[in-house]
């Protein structure tokens, strides 16, 4: 009985290391192609569905600036630090933007605090500049619900997460992204019209972001 317990307790911490927590494998292929046709890289967007929703709806945003979408819906901070050098150091880009932290605020991989998600945000800080990648940081965009957790109220720590990210850019004397102000309705959330969603930026939301970003990397890449 003892020996059977420890062979199912051994099966069941195998199959949990084969999963792939951070899905480090979900841009593997595309990054050997990225790699291998040698292109200058200005940007690599790294986040999640905020990001990669960004690419499928305006796909040409990216292929027209030379930018890289990195994003994969759902993630948190602790997965894209894990990823953040196939995802981003391997593919030597000039600058690496990130928009991070709705989806730690959500408990998507379970509680944390608004200093540890601004603590692995600054991580990616960190390692960019060590490879001499410019970051930009983003601030998160407002919601004062989400439709997965309703149960969570988001409005007040998106406002702290961000004075959080604020003060450690100027830590670090790197670019901070400011999308909330322009996207914030009168009651903390995000602006109707811009998203499809209370979290999710639809086309019409993307085309006021772009301009922002392209204004911060603009003078970061001069």
């Amino acid at each position: 009985m003892k020996n059977l317990f420890l062979c199912i307790c051994l099966v069941s911490g195998l199959l949990g290391f084969s999963q792939d927590w951070a899905n480090m494998n979900f841009f593997k292929e595309k990054n050997r192609q990225v790699m291998a046709e040698g292109k200058t890289i200005d940007a690599v967007f790294m986040g999640n569905s905020i990001t990669q929703g960004w690419v499928d709806m305006r796909s040409h945003f990216f292929a027209e600036n030379s930018f890289v979408n990195r994003g994969i819906g759902g993630q948190t901070t602790p997965q894209m630090l894990l990823r953040f050098r196939q995802d981003v150091i391997d593919l030597k880009p000039k600058a690496v933007v990130i928009l991070a932290g709705i989806n730690d605020i959500a408990e998507n991989t379970g509680p944390i605090s608004l200093v540890e998600i601004a603590a692995n945000i600054e991580s990616m800080v960190e390692l960019a500049i060590a490879h001499r990648i410019h970051p930009l940081v983003c601030s998160v965009l407002p919601a004062n619900n989400f439709p997965w957790r309703p149960e969570i109220l988001p409005r007040e720590k998106v406002i702290k997460l961000n004075e959080l990210l604020r003060a450690l850019t100027e830590k670090h004397q790197v670019t901070y992204v400011d999308y909330y102000t322009s996207t914030v309705d009168a009651e903390g959330g995000l602006i109707s019209e811009l998203g499809y969603d209370t979290v999710h930026p639809n086309e019409s939301g993307y085309k006021v972001l772009e301009p922002i970003i392209l204004e911060s990397l603009q003078s970061v890449l001069r």
